[in-house]
């Protein structure tokens, strides 16, 4: 009784906004009604929502779950539990010049550290409390979580690996994540994140804001960017296990923990639109100038969290993929520009064209709003006199948080050893080209 065609254990979403469904049993989804009087099998039937009741329609997001035991009942005495480096807007932890930054790529522990304990909070935007912005952070794992569940209250969670694989069980189903793919799991979903080839680190985008959908193509038309048809969704899988667990949950920009006597990863059946999913982003279809001249990266959006403003996102999920260079008497790599948004960008692998050297794969680099940034020396005496023939930009894979609001870097993030301390005045090396004599 599952709605979608199967693929691997998931199923292609139909496109977002639609309702999906899934049953580890058969006759667990109740047809015809959401809320019957007895549910099968003795399950209980509980709604999440992830907007409110009188949302529009077209924006209204909620699943409908059938369950061994209601979320109430996963519930026990909660004491605060530290956050280690995880970091919640609004957080001024501490002042830095406004300058471009960028950092190498964060180690990997000594020991067993499993999530949350990895997360480390590089940026944050907003103000969580008013469901507003988003944070940046790095994960950086050795170890799988271990009779242990989480949830966040805050913000849903954009998942982006870049050195190892990711097993996320949740509510819904398992789904699997490598370098190359992302994942989204939705504010109040729980899950267990396991890893699948030993250590494990990567990007988290915790948007506090409305949830990421796809944005509008405008003259672009019916196709290219992502496919809805591309997004996948898990096939239900319970857990009916009575054993300890930690319940670890974060709400209010504080990590709280109990001590249940269950999994409580234990949804039967489930129906709706609210649920976590997955994207390989090689199934991006990029588009770009044929003539000359430049698009704005806007092109390269495969998800957005809209804010109130029209046009203008909560945050964007931005990518720079594999893709064909053909622009004549163009400057190709990105201009120098200033910009309203901020912009946290990361890179999963290969080389990124503005930046040859120094942001390599694990790396990330801050270019807040309006504060200027672009290709550096070599990047643009190459790009200025290469010849313009079509190349193929390949083994490269980099991304972007894009957001309105300004990005406050955390203290750990200012002190750490991998920030690149010259990287600042990166655009001071750029040699004077002007001679009012020649055209």
């Amino acid at each position: 009784m599952d709605g979608g065609q199967v693929v691997a254990g998931l199923r292609y979403f139909s496109g977002f906004g639609n309702g999906f469904e899934s049953e580890a049993l058969p006759g667990a989804l109740p047809v015809g009604r959401n809320s019957p009087q007895r549910c099968a099998y003795g399950l209980y039937a509980e709604q999440l929502s992830g907007s409110p009741f009188t949302a529009p329609r077209a924006r209204n997001e909620r699943s409908w779950l059938y369950r061994i035991r209601p979320t109430v009942a996963h519930w026990g005495k909660f004491s605060p539990r530290e956050a280690g480096l995880w970091r919640t807007a609004p957080c001024h932890e501490v002042m830095v010049p406004p300058a471009p930054m960028r950092w190498d790529p964060l180690p990997l522990p000594d020991g067993k550290v499993a999530f949350p304990d990895g997360m480390m909070t590089v940026t944050s935007a907003g103000d969580a409390a008013a469901q507003t912005g988003m944070a940046a952070h790095v994960y950086a794992l050795t170890d799988s979580m271990r009779d242990a569940a989480f949830y966040n209250a805050d913000g849903e969670m954009l998942f982006v690996p870049q050195l190892g694989g990711l097993l996320l069980v949740t509510e819904f189903g398992r789904i699997g994540v490598e370098p190359g793919e992302i994942a989204v799991v939705p504010r109040g979903v729980k899950f267990r994140l396991e890893l699948t080839g030993g250590a494990a680190r990567g990007y988290v985008c915790e948007n506090y804001g409305g949830t990421f959908t796809l944005p509008e193509r405008g003259p672009i038309g019916a196709n290219c960017l992502a496919n809805p048809r591309d997004f996948l969704t898990p096939h239900a899988a319970y857990e009916d296990r009575d054993a300890p667990c930690e319940m670890i949950v974060k709400w209010g920009g504080q990590l709280w923990q109990t001590t249940l006597e269950h999994s409580p990863l234990d949804v039967v059946a489930w129906h709706g639109n609210y649920t976590p999913y997955k994207y390989d982003l090689r199934r991006f279809s990029p588009v770009g100038p044929i003539s000359f001249d430049h698009a704005d990266p806007s092109i390269f959006t495969v998800l957005t969290a809209p804010s109130e403003t029209p046009g203008t996102a909560n945050v964007d999920f931005v990518i720079f993929p594999e893709r064909w260079a053909v622009a004549e008497n163009t400057f190709r790599p990105p201009w120098y520009h200033m910009n309203v948004m901020s912009e946290f960008m990361g890179l999963i692998e290969g080389v990124y064209d503005a930046k040859p050297e120094g942001f390599v794969p694990g790396g990330f680099s801050l270019h807040n709003g309006m504060l200027p940034h672009g290709p550096d020396r070599d990047a643009f005496e190459a790009a200025s006199q290469a010849e313009l023939r079509p190349v193929k930009l390949s083994n490269t894979l980099a991304f972007m948080f894009e957001t309105r609001l300004p990005q406050r870097v955390t203290r750990f993030a200012a002190e750490a050893p991998q920030l690149q301390a010259g990287y600042a005045t990166y655009g001071t090396a750029l040699r004077r080209h002007f001679d009012p004599s020649r055209a």
